[in-house]
């Protein structure tokens, strides 16, 4: 270093790094321990997914998906009905609750927003979404099961219908409180009506957020087995056109089936569970494509 040079200076000292030694070992302890629970984890969802892919392909046939359940001890048989059976009953579950959460939550976001009865709907809601779906199951057979006598697809749907409510209204409120102010400042500049901003504003701003609430309730009450316990039972034939008596639905059929000593039905239930499974991961898929373009914005 010149040091007649005026334009050349000393290097600056170094630092001492102001975090305790002793704060340095928590954080890589939280750290090891972090990766150490992810990595168990993984290996156990890993080997419940390997051990339902080995144990369910073997079981994946033609008839599988063309013929009604087995009797007890037969050869044979598939799971069309249970399937055809849970597609009624989510179908019915899913359309019950959308419009009542889609309504429910525009008013707690547009409408009510901080008001005491907004507030008392997000606690009752809460609740809801973390009740045990046996306790739903047990409400809906003392309101329409004992009632009328019988089993029925409609007690099942109804039930299903409850248990996906609240995930559609906690959905639909988050995603229309992401919505800007703006936007409703705009259409109500324009002269529009609250009703004509949140149809034509709101909602289409927070289209991508509601219908992924829609799905994740569908993938929610797709693999529901406590309330159709109560509600539609099961049956190891095709439904009737008015949904009375027992209707075959794979959650019940797969409790029932792989609970039974008979090797068919044991296959037939590692079967409909993979296929389930698959069912929920694929609609938990299509759930985050159709957010992404929702969170980009």
């Amino acid at each position: 270093m010149d040091a007649t040079n005026p334009l050349v200076t000393a290097p600056a000292p170094q630092r001492a790094s102001r975090v305790r030694p002793g704060r340095r070992v928590a954080d890589r302890i939280l750290r090891v321990s972090c990766l150490m629970a992810t990595v168990v984890g993984a290996i156990v969802l890993g080997s419940i997914l390997l051990m339902l892919i080995v144990r369910g392909v073997q079981g994946f046939t033609p008839s599988l998906f063309t013929q009604p359940t087995p009797g007890p001890g037969s050869e044979g048989g598939g799971i069309a009905n249970a399937i055809l059976g849970s597609l009624v009953l989510t179908t019915i579950g899913i359309v019950v609750a959308t419009p009542i959460g889609v309504m429910a939550g525009t008013y707690l976001a547009e409408y009510g927003r901080n008001s005491k009865l907004a507030d008392l709907i997000r606690f009752l809601n809460d609740i809801l979404l973390s009740a045990p779906s046996i306790l739903i199951g047990l409400f809906v057979y003392t309101l329409m099961v004992r009632p009328m006598g019988t089993y029925s697809g409609w007690a099942g749907g109804v039930a299903l219908a409850i248990i996906a409510v609240p995930v559609i209204v906690r959905t639909t409120e988050d995603m229309l409180r992401l919505v800007p102010g703006t936007l409703r400042e705009a259409g109500a500049a324009l002269g529009a009506p609250p009703s004509v901003v949140i149809t034509s504003v709101t909602w289409k701003a927070a289209s991508a957020g509601i219908v992924t609430g829609i799905i994740l309730a569908l993938a929610r009450i797709a693999g529901e087995t406590a309330p159709l316990l109560f509600t539609a039972l099961n049956n190891n034939s095709w439904f009737s056109a008015n949904l009375m008596g027992g209707v075959a639905n794979l959650p019940v059929m797969i409790y029932q089936f792989a609970l039974s000593p008979y090797p068919n039905w044991q296959g037939l239930a590692w079967a409909g569970a993979l296929l389930i499974t698959g069912t929920i991961l694929a609609l938990s898929i299509v759930a985050r494509i159709v957010i992404k373009p929702q969170r980009s914005r």
